[in-house]
């Protein structure tokens, strides 16, 4: 029987952060992108990681629909592998528990890729807001203040279900998806993000500018 009950011990890099920083020539942190399904976080996230690649800053896009092919996939995607058992315990659905224990993970990610002196976006609608708080309370207690840079991608719920990419609303409006956000299933605004990006009418290039400019401003890049 496997012992649950070892010491875990934390180990202090060699290289510490600042260092990396200073090799990087910007600090790490990150954005995290929060909105509604087709409220464009994941098509502004690109656009900012774009920018920033061809400004020479080390970036890394964490999006919401890559996670869930591989870290954290679906009980349905780790079964033909790993078998039942396997994926019952480790897959992750999109209940509240899944969905914080998805946020928890990513929060984790992202907390090491800022560690390394890498700006981090991630695109996920989060909808609950005491998981994106645990995520910034988990980065600033093991980073520096103002880490975790919470972007709100605000678009009105009937912009995003007109524009309905992947056919979700549609499935929820009739019946076929329970527990979808927005229609069923709450989604927290941020009461005080660092970036609220007025989705509505403005292009990802001048958004992205946006949060660029607030990068510039706060003296994550040069």
């Amino acid at each position: 029987m496997a012992n649950d009950k070892v010491e875990v011990v934390w180990h202090q890099h060699a290289v510490a952060r600042s260092e990396r920083e200073k090799l990087n020539g910007h600090r790490g942190c990150v954005l995290w992108f929060t909105g509604l399904s087709g409220s464009g976080k994941s098509t502004v996230a690109n656009v900012v990681d774009h920018k920033l690649h061809e400004m020479g800053v080390h970036t890394f896009l964490l999006d919401g629909d890559n996670i869930r092919h591989g870290l954290n996939a679906s009980p349905g995607i780790l079964q033909p592998q790993h078998g039942d058992s396997f994926a019952e315990r480790f897959g992750l659905g999109f209940s509240a528990e899944d969905r914080e224990e998805n946020i928890r993970r990513i929060g984790t990610v992202a907390e090491l890729f800022a560690s390394a002196g890498v700006i981090t976006l991630t695109a996920f609608v989060s909808p609950y807001r005491r998981d994106r708080d645990a995520v910034r309370a988990r980065l600033a207690a093991s980073g520096e203040s103002g880490d975790f840079i919470e972007v709100f991608v605000d678009t009105p719920l009937a912009v995003c279900e007109s524009r309905d990419p992947k056919g979700l609303y549609k499935k929820a409006r009739a019946g076929e998806l329970k527990g979808f956000t927005g229609i069923d299933d709450p989604y927290e605004a941020p009461a005080n993000p660092e970036i609220r990006l007025d989705a509505e009418g403005h292009s990802p290039d001048a958004l992205a500018n946006e949060v660029i400019e607030y990068l510039r401003a706060n003296g994550w890049i040069g």
